[in-house]
């Protein structure tokens, strides 16, 4: 199975370099990408936004021979599930990685723009729940991955208008079990809405912070093969 890795914000293909060894060890064809404009000057980001990640990643879908898996992290779920909405028949499964499916018009979320572009804002700036399982080396060692995002890609709104709530849906969390995931949804509008509108959906706990690719690498691959089974 071909399995496009989509990192979220600040990360680029390397981030998944973990995952991605365990997955071809697995048997799958894994592709981890690099989007438009990650660590490149206002100059030459300025013009990317969503839009841009979104026809990155159909390119990726089209170059391929048969269906595809698609995982999107953070931020990159809003772009995977973008994707899938435009190429519904090509997409076997979407794999969100501690993250929601999108409803139309939403974005990932606001961050501080520095000479045009959105840095990486520093472990420091996350919650605990977030960060927790991400020690002192782990961080050390992650943060020269990271690198800025074009300005408009975080508040972009994400179009939707395709087939997508008939692609099955694996959703892997970091600390959140389906009744938590669904308790949460509930105070979230459009977002239980999309949610809710999906016709195949399973949600698993991961028992990890926000970027298990970094902290349990070879259980979030193991999570995905099975995903990429059913």
């Amino acid at each position: 199975m071909d399995i496009i890795l989509v990192p979220g914000l600040w990360l680029d293909a390397s981030s998944w370099d973990d995952v991605t060894r365990a997955l071809e060890a697995a048997g799958h064809r894994a592709r981890p990408l690099t989007l438009p404009g990650v660590g490149e000057a206002a100059v030459r980001s300025a013009d990317i936004g969503i839009s841009d990640w979104i026809e990155a990643v159909v390119a990726q879908i089209d170059a391929s021979t048969g269906s595809v898996v698609l995982v999107g992290h953070s931020g990159g779920g809003n772009v995977v599930w973008g994707a899938a909405d435009v190429r519904p028949d090509r997409v076997a499964r979407v794999i969100l990685v501690d993250t929601v499916p999108p409803p139309p018009g939403s974005a990932i979320s606001e961050f501080p723009v520095v000479d045009g572009v959105i840095p990486f804002p520093g472990w420091e700036h996350f919650p605990e729940e977030d960060v927790h399982d991400i020690d002192a080396e782990t961080r050390a060692r992650t943060l020269p991955l990271t690198a800025s995002v074009p300005a408009r890609v975080p508040t972009d709104p994400v179009v939707l208008s395709g087939d997508r709530h008939r692609v099955p849906v694996t959703m892997l969390m970091g600390s959140l079990d389906q009744g938590e995931l669904e308790a949460q949804l509930d105070q979230w509008g459009p977002y239980a809405d999309e949610y809710r509108a999906i016709h195949d959906v399973t949600v698993t706990k991961i028992d990890s912070g926000h970027w298990p690719q970094f902290t349990q690498p070879a259980r979030l691959a193991e999570l995905i093969d099975a995903a990429s089974a059913l």
